[in-house]
């Protein structure tokens, strides 16, 4: 029996789905009871106790990042004497940078997964291809978007391919002990990333890209402050690359990862 958490969001849910796919029981553990997810299991990431009803007789767990007492929810883990986590984490983590607030609960989040006393494999993907819903406002409301980091390439990744690979790594030994970055076929910036999406929708999609010093100020409006110095650290100040196109779907999941056109015609209608 292998536990998901974040059932319900972009990479919890393709887990679920890439588990149940291949004929292996699934508990969804969720706060609140979800009326389209199957095998829930109510608990609270931010209560590690009251996640021991959910990891009862759970032989593996795959685990959002983040959370404020992680060693408390990992000391969980092993009291239950589940024998495997998987680990959503970023592909930020490597830089080791405690002063960015989005690496720093990524690496702290590893450490504890690596000190748990419990097999492990985490997962450092590049951006999501579902981080495009982002934009589904001014699409429907054919308002331009507003393009924040027009220079920032990524090799973005279905999260259902990383579903794929954390559902792999949950059933398969020879993944115990490695750390995975997980990228989608190609690096596209965000200007290659609406074209792209206005062929597959069928319509032009309007967008502008903002300066530098309009970039900074909309990310301090819209964001906590350290969020917002995290990501100017990130694309303005070049300490994030998620360029790279790995090979680690494809070793690990024995198919090439999908591409954007792909995402795109499967998830046309919430646009």
């Amino acid at each position: 029996m292998y536990l998901v958490t974040g059932s319900t969001g972009n990479v919890g849910s393709a887990v679920v789905a890439a588990l149940a796919a291949a004929g292996q029981p699934v508990r969804a553990l969720v706060r609140t009871p979800h009326g389209d997810t199957p095998g829930q299991v109510v608990g609270d990431l931010n209560d590690p106790a009251s996640l021991r009803p959910a990891l009862d007789g759970a032989t593996g767990v795959f685990l959002l990042p983040g959370y404020a007492d992680m060693p408390g929810i990992l000391a969980e883990v092993a009291r239950a004497g589940v024998g495997k986590v998987v680990l959503l984490s970023g592909s930020s983590a490597p830089s080791g940078d405690r002063t960015n607030a989005v690496s720093v609960y990524m690496i702290s989040s590893e450490e504890a997964v690596r000190d748990s006393g419990v097999r492990w494999t985490i997962l450092q993907p590049s951006a999501f291809m579902a981080n495009a819903l982002r934009w589904r406002d001014d699409i429907v409301a054919g308002t331009p978007i507003r393009v924040t980091f027009p220079n920032a390439s990524a090799a973005l990744v279905d999260p259902a391919d990383i579903g794929a690979v954390a559902a792999a790594a949950l059933t398969g030994g020879e993944h115990d002990g490695r750390t995975y970055r997980v990228t989608g076929p190609e690096a596209m910036r965000p200007a290659e990333q609406i074209a792209r999406l206005s062929a597959g929708l069928g319509r032009e999609i309007p967008y502008v890209e903002l300066s530098e010093a309009e970039a900074r100020t909309e990310l301090f409006r819209t964001m906590p402050e350290p969020y917002a110095k995290a990501f100017i650290n990130f694309y303005f100040e070049g300490a994030l690359d998620e360029s790279p196109v790995l090979p680690t779907v494809e070793e690990v999941t024995g198919r090439p990862p999908r591409t954007f056109e792909q995402w795109i015609a499967a998830h046309r209608a919430q646009f």
